[in-house]
This record gives structure tokens, sequence and C-alpha cells, in this order.
């Protein structure tokens, strides 16, 4: 379908993690809802120069639900429509761990408001989906949300596969009552927004109900036997995401990448305090915070997500600059499989080493059920 060596599809933020595995013989998968249109034309020009031909994808968030004050895109509604209680909330938070006070509500905050609460719209989806399309890419992935029929025409029309993220049969199949040819199965192991059942339930669930539609198997995979259980669950590859967050090629912040070096599969937490929906990331003291007696509560997406990534910019700065409370704060989306990884690989060994691990599994299995 797609001309790939690997049955192994890379989702990542990062250009560099993108080309990596693409060239290594699987699929990188940029995540665009990062960027602003002008961006993201920027980095997949890069991608195109770094892959030479050879099959990338984008993946954009089209949510079926967002607060009415990002529906007009601007930034000015976002920003007025989060409480003076969450604002004074996150300033406490700062007094509490020792950092200096928030960077001005409108300062880092805005930015990411500009950014967030126009690309979590329809229209501002679409424009992604605009810029990507104009690009070689070999598939175009819905993470949050049924994929809106002008995505689906428009990729109709370029010839690109329509990818959905889904977290039970019923969406799956919505999914692809609405156009998606090919769906990722994403089990609540996974980081970032994800549901309630384990991929080992889900996958087959998901195959079955979707038939003959491919499915991929996303959800807590950073191995090669996981890989080679999930095509014995019927999926006919994996999608991966947080495997990519410790190689020397990731975006994550150093001082987060030191913490799930360290981190053993229990130290993940869905919540909803990053966007507003529920999404696993690396528990931290912004997680339990949040999640405490003292919290107003997380808001709708995309108010928290632009009240949280204006935080998190001064954090990360900060915790990248070795301040205590900053680094005890600092997180990011992450899977459970996180206690798998513990150490820093360059993106194309990665590969390689799931590649080697499922053919030594499936080797394995082969021995068993040989009868001879």
């Amino acid at each position: 379908m797609f001309g790939i060596e690997f049955p192994l599809f890379a989702f990542s933020h990062c250009r560099d993690v993108v080309a990596a595995v693409t060239n290594a013989g699987g699929m990188g998968v940029l995540g665009a809802v990062a960027y602003t249109p002008l961006r993201l034309e920027e980095e997949l020009r890069w991608i195109d120069d770094h892959v030479r031909g050879r099959p990338y994808g984008v993946d954009v968030l089209v949510p079926g639900k967002i607060d009415k004050s990002a529906e007009s895109g601007s930034a000015d509604s976002v920003l007025n429509a989060i409480p003076a209680e969450h604002w004074a909330f996150v300033s406490r938070l700062f007094e509490k761990y020792g950092l200096p006070a928030p960077a001005a509500e409108r300062g880092d905050s805005e930015r990411a408001a500009g950014g967030g609460a126009r690309q979590v719209t329809a229209a501002g989806a679409i424009e992604l989906i605009d810029v990507s399309l104009a690009h070689p890419i070999r598939l175009i992935a819905s993470a949050l949300g049924t994929p809106p029929p002008v995505m689906v025409s428009k990729a109709r029309t370029a010839g690109v596969p329509v990818a959905a993220l889904v977290g039970t049969a019923e969406h799956a199949r919505r999914q692809a009552a609405a156009g998606a040819d090919l769906i990722v199965a994403q089990g609540t192991e996974a980081g970032g927004h994800t549901g309630e059942i384990s991929t080992m339930v889900l996958v087959p669930e998901v195959v079955d109900a979707v038939a003959p539609l491919p499915v991929l198997a996303a959800g807590g995979i950073a191995t090669g036997r996981q890989m080679a259980a999930a095509l014995a669950l019927g999926a006919s590859g994996v999608w991966c995401g947080s495997v990519w967050l410790t190689t020397e090629e990731a975006e994550t912040l150093p001082a987060v990448k030191e913490k799930m070096l360290a981190a053993s599969s229990r130290d993940t937490i869905r919540s909803r305090s990053r966007t507003g929906k529920p999404a696993r990331q690396l528990r931290s003291a912004w997680t339990d915070e949040w999640e405490g007696p003292g919290s107003p509560g997380s808001l709708p997406m995309p108010l928290q997500m632009v009240l949280a990534e204006g935080a998190m910019r001064q954090i990360n700065k900060l915790a990248d600059g070795g301040n205590e409370g900053a680094r005890e704060l600092a997180n990011y989306f992450v899977g459970q499989c996180v206690g798998l990884m513990n150490t820093v690989k360059p993106a194309r060994q990665v590969v390689y080493d799931m590649v080697q691990e499922f053919a030594d599994a499936v080797e394995r299995l082969n021995k068993i059920t040989d009868m001879r």
C-alpha cells in the first residue's frame, strides 16, 4: 500500500525522526498541530529534501468539539475566555516551586493562543491539510475525531490515503463510514490523547469491526516482540510515537528526556492538564497539582492547551537551565512503554532493533508451531 520495507509507522513532532525512520525502511509521520502553516511548509520542504522520494505522512488534529471561544480562531477571544482563577492557579504554582512570576499572561500564552486557537479549528486544520497535500506525502492522518468530509475529499483528489486514530470499535466503524482508508487502533497505553481500552483488547475488536480495511496497532508498542504480537492480533502493522522521544534526534527537552529514561511504566497518567482532553503524559508536579484538591479543574480544548503551553514554554526554559522547581513541573506526552525506553539511540537504530527482535519473535513462534 505504501511501498515501505517494514510495517512500522513513526509518529513524531520532530522532522529529523520522521526522515530517519522513513530512510530506515519504515514510514515517518509528522505531527502538524504544533505548527503554523508557514512553519509546516518549511518542515515539509526539509523532509522532502532529506527523504528523496521515500514515503512519509502528516498527522493533523481535527477535534470534533472545541470551546466556542475558539471557533473564530481569535487569540484574544481564547485568552479572554480563560478564567482569572486559572491564571491565578498557574501563578501560585510558579511561586510554590520557586519559579519567577509567569511571563505576563499575554506573553507566552498569547503566542500559544496565536497558534493553538487557530490550529484546532476546522479552518485552521484545513490550512494545514492544504499545505501537507501540496507535498508528496503518502498518508494523512486525523489524530482526534472523525476526518471531516472536506479532508477526505481533498485527500482523495490528491490520491493520498486517509488514516484515523480510534480508541473503540464504535469509533472505528464511524471512521470507516467517513471514508478512512486505514484505521489506527490506539490502546490506553499510548501517549497523548487516548481512551480507556487496552491495546490487547482493542486491536482484535477493531480488526473485526472494519475488515477488510487495514488496521495499525498503537499504544505502548516499543519493541519487536510487541510488533509481532500486534500482527498476531490481526493488525497489518504498528504505529509508534513514544519510543522516538528518547532517540538522539528527538525534540524532547533534555530534562524531560532524563525523566523518561529513568521512569517505569507506572510513571504516566491520563490527565486533562495539558490539553483539556484526557492525554497520557509523564507524571510530574504539574499533573499532580492539576489533579490535586487545590486545582480549579481543567478547561475545555483549546483553553487548557493555551494556558498550559504558555506556562510550559517558561517552565521548559527554566528546567533546561537547571531550575529544580521547573524540573519537577516539566513533563511531556508519553505512553506506558516509557518503562522500556532506557537508552538513547539513533532513530534508525531503534527501527533496526525492532525489526530484528520482530524476526526473532516470529522465528520462536514458528518453532513452537512446527508440528513436523
